[in-house]
Parts: structure tokens; sequence; C-alpha cells
């Protein structure tokens, strides 16, 4: 089993490289594509650690208290937790949507409530300009890596 990255004391930051770490963790935990994550991360927060949406959403992946509690997330703005917690949510909704990415998200969004009840992703604009921004940044990703590779 991988060793847990330490927690990041109270008050700093964690670099690019420890949340890099965090993310390689629980995508290897959870089968999920660290990109994925990272994707995820950039569109919800902005890679801010003490994150606060309009709803209510914390941390680096926008928890919802509920989501949170019920992913055995204490603390939201702990970046472990965090990451832990909100790919622990990610690998139920591709679970629940047979890992399909554009349902996952939208899910992740707007709840999976309005995707059961629109059979899709839900006609929100934030919802489907969510699902878009997050796919356009995973594609940039794998393609960056692609580059980098062929160099």
């Amino acid at each position: 089993m991988a060793k847990i990255p330490e927690p990041v004391a109270i008050g700093t930051a964690p670099t690019k490289e420890e949340i890099h770490q965090m993310l390689s963790h629980a995508g290897a935990e959870h089968n999920i594509d660290e990109d994925l994550l990272a994707s995820v991360v950039r569109a919800e927060s902005g890679g801010q650690v003490r994150a606060v949406s309009r709803t209510g959403a914390k941390g680096l992946m926008q928890l919802m208290p509920g989501t949170a509690n019920a992913m055995g997330v204490d603390d939201a703005f702990q970046p472990q937790q965090n990451i832990s917690g909100g790919t622990a949510y990610l690998d139920a909704l591709l679970t629940r949507y047979h890992d399909n990415v554009a349902l996952a998200l939208a899910a992740y969004n707007a709840g999976p409530g309005a995707v059961d009840k629109y059979h899709g992703i839900p006609p929100y604009r934030e919802t489907r300009e969510y699902v878009a921004r997050v796919i356009r940044e995973f594609n940039r990703r794998k393609q960056m890596a692609l580059t980098a590779q062929a160099k």
C-alpha cells in the first residue's frame, strides 16, 4: 500500500508537488486518472485549499458538508481529507453512471438527483460549462503529457 502523505500544517498551503502526490495517491487508490482529479480541482477551487462556494462547498474539491460527512471528511479544508473524500465521491459517481465521465462530472457539480431527473447532463448552463471545462482541462493535460513524451 502506498504511503499516505503527511497532513499539511494548518495555515500553510500545500505545494503543487504535495497536491500532485495527494492526487496521485487518491487516484491510485480509486483507479481514477490523476489528471482527471487535477482537472476537477482546477475547475472546483483553482487549487485554493480554503475555497468556499456561494452554496457552502469547501476546499480543493469543493465538498458540500453532507457529501464531506458521507465520505468521512472531518475537515474539508484539510487537503488530504478533501482530496480523499472528493475522489471517493467521484469514484462512487463513476460507478453509478457506469464510467460515463461526463455524467459523473455533471452529478459531481449538480448532484446525482439532477442527472437522474434529466436522464443525462442537466440543462443547467453552469453544469454544462463545468463538464466542458473539466474535460477540456483533462484533454489539455493529456496533450501536454504526450508532447513532453515526444521530446
